[in-house]
């Protein structure tokens, strides 16, 4: 497994639904990048400059939001993963 570095987060990435509410099948192009995932590995926090280190806010576990486009995806296995700086995530889902 992967070991984040600093303030990131590597989250596992949720799949969207393929199929609409009224049933129609998407096709892979008109499908949106996905928002959502469970966070699988958080850093040891973010140093500030005076040198004081930040505890990160979510943990391992949390299903969190973020925006379509942060992160870099990795792949581990069979499994694909985004790492991404805390700071790019918007919200924990509760």
């Amino acid at each position: 497994m992967l070991q984040p570095i600093g303030d990131r987060v590597i989250i596992a990435i949720q799949d969207q639904p393929e199929e609409t509410v009224g049933g129609i099948v998407l096709a892979e192009n008109a499908k949106e990048k996905p928002t959502q995932g469970k966070v699988v590995a958080v850093g040891t926090g973010r140093v500030l400059d005076n040198g004081e280190k930040v505890a990160p806010v979510v943990s391992e576990g949390d299903v969190v939001m973020f925006d379509k486009y942060a992160g870099t995806k990795v792949n581990d296995g069979d499994q694909e993963y985004l790492v991404m700086h805390e700071s790019d995530l918007l919200a924990i889902v509760k």
